[in-house]
């Protein structure tokens, strides 16, 4: 069995990922109305986050407001660092709930190095996870290697969608909101 570690000459030449940013309201609102849209049927989500300051905030704001939105609490919140061993304890707290989605707010590499360990170890399903902004960049499913994260879907933090496919990241820009219409005469 081949070790699911991503190894350090290849992530070093994928160059410098970007950390994660803080969460915009916009992308919050996207990753919601992606999760609570009618069609989706999701009543419980697991949270995953790496433990950066904009990730472990942006877990904690979406926990806040999948409840807010009047949805089941989150059945668990499992962190992982941006680098380990194996992260096998990780994934395994990440998928011991079963629940019906999971939600992911995580740096770049760390996200991929945990991906791969999920698609290694365990039962997860990408078509079943979303993601914030940070995770929508071509270089993360690049990382993970072929269709470890087909199928995973997310927000921009302008508050379009993104969602990978055969290894791309393919982006939906936000909706265009009607412009006011004038008052008056001319």
């Amino acid at each position: 069995m081949t070790s699911p570690l991503i190894p350090p000459a290849e992530v070093a030449a994928y160059g410098s990922l970007p950390s994660p940013a803080p969460h915009t309201e916009e992308e919050l609102a996207a990753l919601l109305a992606l999760l609570t849209a009618p069609r989706m049927r999701i009543a419980t989500v697991v949270l995953g986050h790496s433990r950066d300051a904009a990730s472990r905030s942006s877990a904690a704001v979406f926990a806040e407001a999948w409840r807010e939105a009047g949805r089941q609490p989150v059945l668990a919140m499992v962190d992982w660092p941006e680098a380990a061993a194996s992260w096998l304890r990780a994934a395994h707290r990440f998928t011991a709930e079963e629940p019906d989605a999971w939600v992911v707010a995580a740096a770049p590499v760390g996200w991929a190095q945990m991906s791969r360990r999920l698609r290694h170890s365990t039962d997860w399903d990408p078509a079943r996870t979303f993601g914030f902004a940070a995770l929508g960049d071509s270089r993360v499913p690049a990382l993970a290697g072929p269709a470890t994260l087909h199928g995973m879907r997310g927000a921009t933090a302008d508050g379009g969608t993104w969602a990978i496919d055969r290894g791309w990241v393919t982006r939906q820009l936000p909706a265009r909101r009607s412009p006011v219409p004038p008052r008056g005469t001319l």
